[in-house]
């Protein structure tokens, strides 16, 4: 499958090195030198964002702050040479979907960024993944991924909108965070059972009439109606 990948990296070698070994992939690959060239696009829509957080110009931080007010649902790969623990939690707080420290190969950034596009296309053939679901007051929409209540849409990032599926999909059950880290981050992720307390905390924010219970000492569930 095609997919259509901006990549922000200022360093000029990286940047072609990377486009290269994703053209070879059969991606469709538009590189970015400046943050300011990148924002710009940000209305253009790709199926996914591979964001450096040292630009010459506009920060990591700022340029995703724009693509996820603009295009909430977009993904997002941080890559970084600074430090892996706070970037990683910074930049899960603004909505990042994945984060790969400095210096990485390129199979595995391709590896990632693979795995995360196709979890987030949804299976034709499964009836969760298809069919409206109703959670009142609100309503998902799998195929479109979009999630509605009377007053218009509620606007969310991918890992947020994976998690309610999680959850809508089997209300009542109750989801260790490990579970919930293989789920929605893969089992290549490594890092801190503790980004599935933020997501849920940035869920629950959003959704607030979603009766999602803390189970302590274990993990969530979505209390059945």
């Amino acid at each position: 499958m095609t997919f259509r990948v901006y990549l922000v990296e200022d360093e000029a070698n990286l940047n072609s090195l990377l486009v290269s070994y994703f053209e070879r992939e059969g991606w469709n690959v538009t590189p970015f030198l400046t943050g300011e060239s990148a924002r710009q696009a940000i209305p253009t829509s790709p199926d996914l964002w591979i964001l450096d957080i040292m630009l010459p110009d506009i920060d990591g931080y700022q340029l995703i702050s724009e693509i996820k007010e603009l295009t909430p649902h977009v993904p997002v790969i941080f890559i970084s040479a600074r430090d892996a623990g706070l970037d990683r939690i910074i930049g899960l707080e603004k909505g990042s979907d994945d984060y790969l420290p400095k210096p990485f190969l390129p199979r595995e950034l391709a590896i990632r960024a693979r795995k995360l596009l196709e979890r987030m296309r949804p299976s034709a053939s499964s009836i969760e993944a298809t069919h409206p679901i109703t959670l009142p007051p609100y309503r998902i929409e799998p195929l479109r991924r979009i999630v509605t209540k009377a007053d218009g849409q509620i606007e969310l990032t991918a890992k947020e909108f994976d998690l309610l599926m999680l959850f809508a999909a089997q209300p009542g059950r109750a989801f260790s965070r490990e579970q919930i880290l293989v789920q929605i981050w893969g089992d290549a992720y490594f890092g801190s059972d503790r980004v599935v307390d933020d997501l849920v905390r940035r869920l629950r924010k959003k959704a607030p009439a979603l009766h999602i219970e803390t189970i302590y000492g274990f993990g969530y569930r979505l209390a059945s109606a």
